[in-house]
Parts: C-alpha cells; structure tokens; sequence
C-alpha cells in the first residue's frame, strides 16, 4: 500500500503579544521568550534589537537608522496521512516580512531561519542516546536522520510549501563548540567574512540528509560566524535585504541564548574556536532557562517517539523505502 503524507501550515504573528499555543515545541526559540513574568518585555526587547540590528545593515537611503521593521511570523507545519482525520505537529520555523516604513511598502523576507522538529528532538534526544548507552565511544546510529531528512524534503517539495512560500528555505544556527573556524579572504558585503571549519560534524551531517548545504559567515560588525543551512546558491538566490532579515532575528535569538558566543567582548579572529565557557561576555535584557530548554528537549523527542514514531512505525518503513532516492 502506497501512504503519503500531507501537510497544513498554521501562521501565528510572532510580536509582543504572542503566546505559544498549547501544542507548540516549548524549546523553540521564540516560545521561550514568551513565558514568565516579563514575557512581554522579552518579547518587546528582543523585536527591537531585531528592528535595530535590520537598519544598522540596511544602511544606505537610511540617515536615520529607522526605515525598517521586521515582522516576524511562526509557521507551524502539521502532517497527516492521507485519509487520517488525525495530524502530528511536524516543524516549526520562522517567516521574515520587511516593512519599508518610508514607503509602506511589505516584502517577504525568508523561510526558515529557526528550524525545530518533534522528529529531530526524536532523533537526537531518544535514539541517539540510547545508542551511545551501549557504546564503548560515541557512535551514530545507522540510518541516523535517514526518515527525518526524507519528510523534510517531502514538505520542502510539496505543493503546501510552493503554494505559500516563494523561495526555499535558509536555516540559520550557531556554531559549533567543538570545532575550529578558518577564516578566508572570501568577503560578501552582507553575509560579511566566510569561515571554513576544519571539520564536519553531527548537525551538518544531519541536515545534508535533509537536503541542505552550509556556509559560515560572520556578518559586518558581528563577533563570531553563524551557520546557514540551504538549498541552491546563497549568494545569489536572496536578495540583501532578504538575507538582513534572516541576520538580524538569528543574530538576536543568538545573542540571548548563546551570548557566551554571539555576545562576546571579542571579535572571532582568523582561527575561531567558539567557546561556551567564556566569561568575556555581555549578557542581554531578557530572560532565558537554557536548562530548562534542554531538559524539554528530552520530554518533547519521547512525544514523538509515543504519538508518532510508535503508533506509525510500519507505515513510516513502507514510505521511507517508497521514497528511497527523495
């Protein structure tokens, strides 16, 4: 029997009002922020440095550092199969909208930037450890990202996603600390320096499962580089104001979560190697549980594995062996 997936996107406006729904991944970023007593203010600070970061990019026709406004939208992506009146929340990632305030003018920006997923919190925070509990050293499971990198592209290749979205997706996360980064003369004069680090890793092995390429770049007047994840040419394929949007909200989600980093007193020189322990920092107004966030990824990746990877186990193996060379 031949099972396909189906997919319905679910757009939330993410501003100083936003409250998660109930189903949503606690662990994503933006949900984060809006929970707490100074849930509004997070939420408020955070908009700001995002609007400031924008105009301080998008520097020219702009005396007074004040044209622009990002607007910010959750896509929330449920999956069904076809013919189930039930669906599992899949994917949730961020949509860029740029506000020209000096002409009215509303452009979209790009699709993706944050990037969470019930099934990678399955993958990384269930079935990789349970490998590795049995391992002398750490290992990766066979297959490892195999079904995860399959319903990706599914989606990314659907009619959903053409019919909402114009251009594919850029994801953008931090570094890793356990790598170096090599600074080469490559320059783009928005995506700034391009780094090359001096080895794969886990992420990018996952994610070129899912289809996607990766480029390092630390942006004009930032501290370190940030990882893009993407489909085609970055380069070539965004226009700049584009990828300013996508700098801008990663950039400020980094500087929150990751300020060790993305914060630092000091510049990443030409051989990088990030540092989660480093004290020479500044830390931003707003508040942040990365304990908690970590410990939620744990409880969200045994959700999947109970409402989705259990229950559907035999119809995922028929689909993903269907759809072997996706």
């Amino acid at each position: 029997m031949n099972h396909e997936f189906t997919f319905a996107i679910k757009r939330i406006l993410f501003d100083e009002h936003y409250q998660p729904a109930d189903n949503t991944r606690i662990t994503t970023n933006f949900a984060n922020l809006a929970r707490g007593e100074r849930r509004q203010e997070n939420l408020r600070n955070a908009l700001k440095m995002i609007d400031n970061r924008f105009n301080a990019m998008a520097h020219w026709d702009n005396p007074q550092g004040d044209r622009y406004s990002v607007e910010l939208e959750i896509i929330s992506v449920e999956m069904s199969l076809q013919g189930s009146t039930q669906s599992f929340p899949s994917i949730e990632i961020l949509k860029t909208h740029i506000i020209d305030l000096l002409t009215g003018k509303r452009s979209a920006g790009i699709v993706g930037n944050n990037f969470s997923s019930y099934v990678r919190d399955y993958d990384f925070s269930v079935v990789l450890l349970e490998h590795n509990k049995q391992q002398a050293q750490f290992s990766i499971p066979d297959n490892f990202g195999e079904l995860h990198g399959k319903l990706f592209k599914h989606f990314v290749n659907s009619d959903t996603y053409q019919q909402n979205f114009e251009k594919p997706p850029v994801i953008c996360l931090s570094v890793s600390d356990n790598k170096t980064y090599f600074r080469t003369e490559n320059q783009h004069p928005v995506l700034g320096v391009e780094y090359k680090p001096n080895d794969t890793s886990l992420t990018e092995h996952y994610f070129k499962k899912m289809g996607l390429a990766v480029r390092y770049f630390m942006p004009p007047n930032s501290v370190a580089p940030l990882a893009f994840y993407f489909f085609g040419d970055l380069l070539t394929d965004y226009t700049n104001l584009e990828l300013i949007s996508t700098i801008s909200t990663m950039e400020t989600f980094q500087k929150i979560y990751r300020p060790e980093i993305y914060n630092a007193n000091a510049v990443a020189g030409k051989c990088y190697q990030p540092n989660l322990k480093n004290s020479d920092h500044s830390l931003t107004q707003i508040n942040y549980d990365r304990d908690e966030r970590s410990r939620l990824a744990i409880q969200q990746g045994k959700f999947a594995e109970e409402n989705f990877m259990k229950p559907y186990q035999t119809v995922l193996e028929q689909w993903s062996a269907n759809n072997a060379n996706r």
